[in-house]
């Protein structure tokens, strides 16, 4: 083949032995430069099986036009001679590949015992193996007339569309029929969407035999917008049509519609996807079945007739029909407050979440899962201090627990009579006085929204005389600017966080695109005063100094030009450092012919309220603000936030950002313009682009800039000028890699707290670093503290050495029991869990030493844990890290259920060693397939046979695959779906262990990652998801099963397991 000569641009060309002279030659000569990545072995395989296929087409192509004696025999011997070669290398391929018929292409098989199949089913026009673009254009073939012939050669049809027509259900309704007759299964999921849909469309399908449907009713956040036909073949030819047309006639039939047919045989990986995606929407508590009932069809056409004229207010009925179920983000938020109750016994807590996140239905959720199994429903306060809040507060709850009588209103002219359930203001509770009626105790659960307003006075009385068994506080904006510390009525603690992605995913908050500018003054030099700026030097530089400061201003004017689409359309905050900086911008950009107005702490409320309106309007385009608009003041219209200041708070940072988050009509996104200055080694870039990433596990952030941010939240960019994206590299750069600075934040840390020696949560929490960025560095903080002189110094020995490598693996350890016993290991205590010692032990031998105690030269296994006693400075660390990751379990876990004494805790994370130490095996490190078979002659401890289940589910080394992702994922918080080895057939030994596990009684022990490693290189640990039990398997070569779990998986662990990324 002919090399073609290579135009400038992007590539993923395999680079042959020819192509490479030419390319080393070229670069040789300095011609050419040229960017070249080793590929991973998962990877490589589409690469270099699309390479091969295109030598052999070409080869093949070349017989077929030159050869007109028997052109296909020289075909059929070319891909014989082709299968030998790989016969020799892969055994198992055999000669049973070989191609000896001239009729070599099946076309169709049927069963003469099938009675319902017609003899000849009607093939497509289109190719089974080859992809097809419809356009619907004159010469192109009928879209209605493909689709009636891929009915009535499938065995099961699945429809995912945002609407159905009755005129468009017409044009194939008798193929269905047939379908549906014969046994087929067909399954459709759609919405009400815009109300489009036709009721007496779903009514036909719904008449049909074999025939589900899934409708989703919530129209507020539908965000079904594809259109899908999906046709399976259990011959393994399966097809699908996904593109713009939804079931309407004018779509399949007259549209300027644009479809793509994907077939199983040259595109299975996004076949596999599009039945994956379909699978879990199918299983989504977003979708409710119908089932074609009278209650159901008026149901259905009240809510079609609702979406269609959206101002109409819903009925009674509707409002209280469907059953409330919490997203998983929601529920990742309840998952967390019973950790916070039953794990940590903390009953007082706090949620943050920007406004508008849904932290009132969390509430009810919560509410309503504390009621549960209880007689009476448990006596219930919930205070805000507006009218509107309470109203809109006891609605939701109503909604929730399918009571619209629950609840009474005490605010204003409103009085309740009875105050067991009770939405009050705090104003009308100060002057009822209520206190003098009930006990301290007779509410069970007290709930404060907008709790940043509890530091008052108003609200003392509420927080110190009632006693409740919950107190559950709710605030988008934790940190208050007058300083006043709203955390002290939760342990200084915050329960749980709404990440924003998930906020911005529902869209309960709008996307934000963030440019990082640069900004011309120099901060490097600037004083660092506990943990921040000093105040007074940056109001110097951006105020008082003439020149610098005018500079500034119009730096920052330019940048607003540049970033906006019409300063008329521009409803801006700009967040200042001091009052005289919030003036002196206003200032100037009035001066420039754009209406400005200061506001601070003093401004009066009349004033202050009459500019948020005057920016709503339009008549005032910023509002520069100090000390302002963190808290408690809401303009959801705000299109644009100006950080004029650089706060070192991530707190303070997001609720900043999150006054800009909130929908509006005509909002698409918020602008955020941050100026980037040359800093203070001391100030932290780093972690405030890790916060608008809102990632629960630390990324390399570095790679993420030079990668230009592939994780920013669905619908948000990130853009970094070239000179900010510089400083900030910079910044990264001197903060990581050196240990100086936290020297200094440690004896500052010290000399602040007259000279206790800070703890390191304490330190980490100064840091803003999470404990995987910490000792990542190959650290210790005993060592930093001596290095500081805090502590008396102590000896380098192999022990620290050792425990440096081995921090980020206990970093891994999340067991409740487990980490409870090394505490008391270490502590000389008595354990609670005596009969698991030696597991337990093992498994920490594992952790530290990666291999039994006896091979790393020791008598006995309680060894492992002496040994590391002599060392003072480094037991108090590693006591410290133990207790860390104890108050940072995310989940409520349990004991494995199983029939022997194991030691694994059902939703906690485990290495492959660790798993197998626990489980018995004598060498854990020896395992390397994906699934381990158990029992009693290879384990000490198995006593029923057990297979357990390693799974990762991106394959590749990559961080993003787009081939392997498929094969295995939740379905959805109970059902996964499972692919066994290439190699297993559904009648060998191990396939048939496998599909009669129900029968024979093997244990299912189902541990997932997500990739092989974290962002920091380290291996991954697994989450443990517990015991599982087959529900269906088809194939054979991989068997492919579904698996019921016993234990739902975590909300948290969804957004992993998840391959759709739609759960």
């Amino acid at each position: 083949m002919k090399q073609q000569k290579l135009a400038d641009g992007i590539y993923e060309k395999i680079i042959s032995k020819g192509f490479d002279r030419e390319l080393q030659a070229a670069i040789q000569d300095e011609k050419i430069w040229a960017h070249i990545e080793e590929m991973d072995s998962q990877d490589a395989v589409p690469y270099l099986s699309h390479y091969i296929k295109k030598l052999v087409q070409c080869c093949l192509k070349d017989i077929a036009d030159h050869e007109e004696d028997d052109a296909l025999s020289d075909e059929m011997q070319l891909v014989n001679e082709l299968i030998d070669l790989l016969a020799k290398r892969h055994t198992e391929l055999g000669t049973d590949h070989i191609v000896t018929r001239r009729k070599f292409l099946l076309m169709q098989l049927l069963n003469r015992q099938n009675q319902l199949r017609d003899h000849t089913i009607e093939h497509p026009m289109t190719s089974l193996s080859r992809s097809f673009l419809f356009t619907n254009s004159h010469k192109d073939i009928s879209l209605v007339t493909e689709l009636s012939r891929e009915i009535a050669s499938s065995d099961r049809i699945d429809f995912l569309v945002s609407f159905i027509r009755f005129s468009g259900l017409t044009l194939i309704l008798p193929q269905l029929r047939k379908f549906t007759a014969r046994g087929g299964q067909l399954r459709i999921i759609t919405t009400t969407y815009m109300g489009a849909t036709d009721p007496k469309a779903i009514q036909r399908l719904a008449e049909l035999p074999n025939t589900r449907i899934r409708i989703s009713y919530n129209v507020k956040e539908t965000r079904l917008h594809a259109k899908a036909y999906i046709f399976h073949r259990e011959s393994g030819y399966s097809t699908a049509y996904v593109g713009s047309s939804n079931l309407s006639h004018a779509a399949i039939a007259d549209g300027l519609e644009w479809n793509m047919k994907v077939t199983q045989q040259d595109l299975p990986g996004i076949l596999e996807k599009m039945t994956a995606t379909f699978e879990t929407y199918w299983h989504a508590d977003d979708f409710e079945l119908y089932a074609g009932s009278t209650d159901e069809f008026q149901q259905l056409r009240q809510a079609i007739d609702h979406a269609k004229n959206r101002d109409m207010t819903a009925s009674q009925d509707q409002l209280y029909h469907f059953t409330l179920r919490p997203y998983p983000y929601q529920q990742a938020i309840l998952d967390a407050l019973q950790v916070e109750r039953q794990q940590r016994h903390h009953w007082r807590n706090l949620i943050v979440a920007a406004t508008g996140t849904g932290k009132t239905a969390i509430a009810a959720f919560d509410y309503r899962c504390f009621a549960q199994g209880r007689q009476n429903r448990p006596h219930l306060l919930f205070i805000a201090h507006r009218e509107e809040i309470l109203r809109q507060s006891r609605s939701c709850f109503q909604q929730v627990l399918h009571d619209p009588a629950f609840g009474e209103l005490s605010v204003g002219s409103s009085h309740a009579e009875n105050p067991a359930y009770l939405f009050m203001s705090i104003q009308t509770f100060n002057s009822c006085h209520l206190w003098d009626r009930l006990s301290p105790s007779y509410y069970d659960m007290i709930i404060v929204d907008e709790f940043h307003h509890a530091a008052a006075a108003s609200y003392q009385r509420l927080l110190n005389y009632f006693t409740p068994k919950i107190l559950l506080g709710l605030t988008a904006t934790p940190e208050r600017m007058d300083g006043k510390d709203i955390l002290a009525y939760f342990d200084h603690r915050i329960a749980a966080e709404i990440r924003l992605p998930d906020a911005i995913e529902r869209r309960l908050l709008c996307p934000f695109h963030y440019f990082g500018v640069e900004d011309p003054i120099d901060l490097s030099t600037v004083k660092w005063i506990h943990g921040q700026y000093d105040t007074n030097a940056l109001n110097n530089l951006y105020v008082l100094e003439s020149l610098p400061a005018q500079k500034r201003a119009k730096a920052i004017l330019q940048s607003v030009d540049q970033y906006t689409a019409d300063i008329r359309d521009v409803k801006g905050l700009g967040f200042c450092v001091s009052k005289k900086h919030a003036h002196f911008m206003a200032a100037y950009f009035n001066a420039h012919e754009i209406q400005a107005r200061a506001l601070d702490s003093e401004t009066p409320n009349a004033e202050r309220l009459r500019a948020c309106q005057d920016l709503e309007t339009g008549r005032l385009t910023f509002l520069f603000v100090v000390d302002l608009f963190n808290e408690g003041v809401d303009i959801p219209a705000v299109n644009t936030v100006l950080f004029l200041r650089p706060t070192n708070s991530i707190t303070v940072f997001l609720q900043q950002l999150g006054r800009g988050l909130r929908l509006a009509p005509g909002k698409d996104c918020l602008t955020v313009l941050d100026f980037v200055a040359q800093s203070n080694r001391s100030y932290d870039f780093g972690s405030r682009l890790q916060a608008l990433l809102g990632h629960d596990q630390p990324v390399k952030i570095r790679q993420e800039i030079q990668t230009g941010f592939p994780h920013v939240p669905k619908g948000c960019s990130i853009q970094l000028e070239e000179i900010a994206q510089k400083y900030i590299l910079e910044n990264i750069r001197k903060r990581l890699s050196k240990n100086d600075y936290y020297r200094e934040l440690i004896r500052e840390l010290y000399t602040v707290n007259n000279h206790i020696i800070p703890g390191l949560a304490d330190f980490l929490q100064a840091a803003q670093l999470s404990p995987q960025v910490f000792y990542n560095g190959n650290r210790s903080y005993a060592r930093l503290c001596a290095k500081a002189g805090i502590i008396e110094d102590f000896p380098v020995s192999e022990e620290e050495t050792l425990m440096k490598k081995a921090f980020p693996r206990i970093l891994g350890i999340d067991a409740p029991h487990w980490l409870q016993f090394l505490q008391a290991s270490f502590t000389n205590s008595a354990p609670q869990d005596p009969d698991l010692t030696a597991q337990y032990l093992r498994m920490w031998q594992f952790t530290i030493w990666s291999k039994d105690y006896q091979a790393a030269g020791m008598h006995t296994p309680q060894e492992a844990i002496t040994q590391l006693n002599q060392i003072t400075p480094l037991k108090k660390e590693l006591l410290e890290l133990l207790d860390y990751q104890y108050q940072h379990i995310g989940t409520i876990t349990k004991r494995a259920e199983v029939p022997y004494l194991c030691p694994l805790e059902v939703h906690c994370h485990y290495s492959r060693d660790q798993i197998f130490a626990g489980l018995g095996l004598e060498k854990p490190s020896s395992v390397r397939e994906g699934v381990k078979y158990l029992h009693a002659k290879n384990s000490s401890i198995v006593t029923q046979p057990t297979d357990v289940f390693l799974v990762t589910l991106n394959k590749s080394s990559n961080e993003f695959s787009d081939t392997t992702r498929y094969e295995d994922y939740s379905i959805n918080s109970h059902l996964f779906h499972w692919q066994s080895q290439s190699t297993t057939s559904e009648q060998s030994p191990t396939g048939q262990r496998y599909i009669q596990q129900n029968k024979n009684g093997t244990i299912i022990l189902l541990f997932v990652r997500e990739n092989k490693k974290n962002a920091f290189g380290h291996t991954e640990n697994y989450a443990f998801l517990g015991t599982a039990h087959i529900v269906s398997h088809r194939g054979s070569q991989p068997i492919t099963i579904i698996y019921r779990l016993d234990e739902a998986i975590p909300a948290k662990y969804l957004a992993m397991t998840d391959s759709s990324g739609v759960l």
